[in-house]
């Protein structure tokens, strides 16, 4: 079974793609358009013009999963093309469920030395 584990890579494909775009044009573009490896530990997000669909390819030891959201009235909010495109499983979550990336900032982490 395929899971979204914490140490699993989420890269985003900027621009719109043609979704009748199948199994195979999605790991071709992975790797041309990303130029990264459609069968490593990650994920990939692909959108529509409308931004109302999400693909997600992903590998899992022996197949290809390809998830797909649709939503019905509203829109994704899709991250600007300044932005950096590999997110964590956290921020995709929160991008499938409709929030913006470019206004969502969490508190630092922070490490101390001693504790007085």
């Amino acid at each position: 079974m395929f899971r979204f584990d914490e140490e699993l890579k989420v890269y985003l494909h900027r621009e719109a793609i043609d979704f009748r775009v199948g199994l195979n044009g999605l790991a071709i573009l992975v790797e041309q358009a990303l130029g990264l490896d459609p069968f490593a530990k990650a994920v990939y997000v692909f959108r529509n013009r409308r931004r109302d669909r999400v693909k997600i390819l992903a590998w899992d030891r022996n197949g290809f999963w390809l998830l797909m959201k649709r939503l019905e009235q509203d829109r994704f909010i899709w991250p600007d093309a300044a932005s950096v495109p590999k997110l964590t499983v956290e921020e995709l979550h929160w991008l499938l469920d409709g929030i913006d990336l470019a206004v969502v900032r969490k508190h630092p982490e922070r490490m101390y030395a001693r504790v007085a």
